[in-house]
């Protein structure tokens, strides 16, 4: 797979949230909002992390990879395997990529890293006309 690029860690976000969690300043329920689609997601299509739940401490976490993008066209805000997004950051010139972890047990989510994958152009050189000055 090609490398990463503009990646964002929300990892300070979350230790912030997960304090507020514990110290009871926000509410459990306000934080294990996991729609259906997600944990429907996470069952087909996530990867199972080596991170035990922070909130409930019963399962490990699933991570979730979502792709946002104007040239994925009907494939634009859908969950997808890592095998796929290997497979189409060398089909597609530019994509981003959202991951979320999941609890599939009290339904805790969280982004946890986004980034941006594709071919970056490279496949369009051949392509591309010439211009005058070249």
């Amino acid at each position: 797979m090609r490398t990463q690029r503009q990646v964002v860690d929300y990892a300070l976000q979350r230790r912030s949230l997960l304090a507020q969690v514990h110290s009871g300043r926000v509410g459990v329920m306000e934080v294990c909002d996991a729609g259906p689609y997600l944990l429907r997601a996470a069952k087909f299509h996530g990867e199972p992390s080596d991170v035990t739940c922070p909130v409930c401490r019963k399962e490990p976490l699933t991570l979730v990879s979502w792709v946002f993008g104007d040239e994925l066209k009907h494939a634009s805000g859908s969950a997808r395997a890592p095998e796929e997004l290997a497979r189409m950051a060398t089909m597609f010139e530019e994509f981003n990529v959202y991951v979320v972890e999941v609890c599939r047990t009290c339904s805790w989510n969280h982004l946890v890293q986004s980034y941006v994958l594709g071919t970056g152009g490279l496949n369009n050189r051949r392509s591309r006309r010439k211009t005058a000055a070249e």
